[in-house]
C-alpha cells in the first residue's frame, strides 16, 4: 500500500498548477504536499514535476505518469462517493459561477432551497460575467446565457428565454408607442450587451441598430432605468416581469419579439464530478422544467 502514497497529492499537483493550489485544494498543508510528492519522486526514481519560482510543470515522465494516475483517482473519488450517495449527506463546498438577473433573481433563490435541504454544504455564487477557468478558480459550475464558445465545455440547457420590449408609461406618453422596430432609431434605447436588436419580421429575424443615452451590463439596472423613463429596453421576458407586475412599464412592440437565447449550465467536460455539482445541477434542470416565459 506503500507505494500509493503521493498519488493523490502529484495529482492535485498537476491540475492546480502548485503545492499551495493543491494544499488549498486538499485541505492539508503545502509542506505535506511537497513531502509526498518528493516521496513518490523518490519511489519512482524519476522527476515527476519541473519546479520554479513561479509555477510547477509536469516532466515528460510526469505527463505520462499523470494520465495513468487521474483514473485511479477518478475511480477512487467515484468508489468513496458511490457509498456516502446512500446518505446523501453533501458536505464541502459548492463553487458557482453565475451572472445576470435571471441568475440573481431565480437561480440563487433555487440554490438557496437545495442549499437547505443540505446543511452540511457550503454555497458560494460568483456574480462575474468573465470567461470562468474551471480548475484554477475552482468552479463546479457557471450559469450562461446565450450562445456559448467555448466547446471543450459540456452545456445543459436550463431554459428558453423569449424576449420582449418595453418602456415606462411616461416615456410612452412623453415621446409616443413605437409600432415597428424600425421606429426605434428615433427613440432612446437602453442598450445592454449590444446594440443591435433582433426581432422577428415578416417572419425572419432581422437587426435594428439602436442608440441612446444610458448602457449597462447588468439587466436589473437596465429595467430600473426603463421603469425610471430613460428609455426603451428590450431583454429576455422574466427581467421585466416586476416592473410589468407593478405597472411600472408597458410592452409594446409584442408582434415583433425576438425567440431570444437560453440559459445554461456549463461545466468542465471531465469524467468525475463531485457529487455535489451532479446534484445541484439536477436539481435546478428539475426546478426550471416547468419555467413557462411565454
Amino acid at each position: 500500500m506503500e507505494s500509493f502514497e503521493g498519488i493523490i497529492e502529484f495529482v492535485a499537483v498537476a491540475e492546480s498548477h502548485g503545492f499551495s493550489a493543491a494544499a488549498r485544494k486538499l485541505g492539508c498543508s503545502t509542506s505535506h504536499i511537497r513531502r509526498q510528492v518528493a516521496r513518490l519522486e523518490e519511489r519512482l526514481g524519476c522527476v515527476l514535476l519541473a519546479r520554479s519560482t513561479r509555477q510547477v510543470n509536469l516532466t515528460e515522465n510526469g505527463t505520462a505518469y499523470y494520465h495513468q494516475c487521474k483514473e485511479l483517482v477518478i475511480g477512487l473519488q467515484q468508489a468513496n462517493e458511490q457509498v456516502n450517495q446512500q446518505q446523501l449527506q453533501l458536505s464541502g463546498t459548492l463553487r458557482v459561477s453565475a451572472a445576470g438577473g435571471f441568475a440573481e433573481h431565480f437561480v440563487a433563490p433555487a440554490l438557496m432551497t437545495f442549499a437547505q435541504q443540505h446543511p452540511q454544504l457550503t454555497v458560494e455564487i460568483d456574480f462575474n460575467s468573465r470567461m470562468v477557468n474551471f480548475v484554477e478558480d475552482e468552479v463546479d459550475f457557471a450559469v450562461r446565457y446565450g450562445e456559448l464558445a467555448d466547446s471543450s465545455l459540456i452545456a445543459r440547457k436550463l431554459i428558453s428565454r423569449p424576449m420582449m420590449a418595453a418602456a415606462s408609461p411616461e416615456y410612452l406618453k412623453q415621446y409616443g408607442t413605437p409600432t415597428h422596430p424600425n421606429q426605434l432609431k428615433s427613440h432612446s434605447c437602453i442598450i445592454s450587451n449590444n446594440d443591435h436588436w433582433l426581432f422577428n419580421m415578416d417572419g425572419n429575424p432581422k437587426s435594428v441598430r439602436v442608440r441612446g443615452r444610458w448602457r449597462c451590463n447588468n439587466a436589473n439596472v437596465v429595467a430600473k432605468a426603463c421603469e425610471q423613463g430613460l428609455g426603451i429596453a428590450y431583454m429576455p421576458k422574466s427581467t421585466f416581469d416586476e416592473g410589468i407586475k407593478h405597472h411600472k412599464l408597458a410592452a409594446i412592440l409584442e408582434p415583433f419579439w425576438g425567440k431570444g437565447a437560453s440559459s445554461w449550465i456549463v461545466y468542465k467536460n471531465r469524467h468525475f464530478q463531485p457529487l455535489r455539482a451532479r446534484l445541484a445541477i439536477d436539481f435546478l434542470i428539475s426546478h426550471f422544467s416547468t419555467w413557462n416565459d411565454t
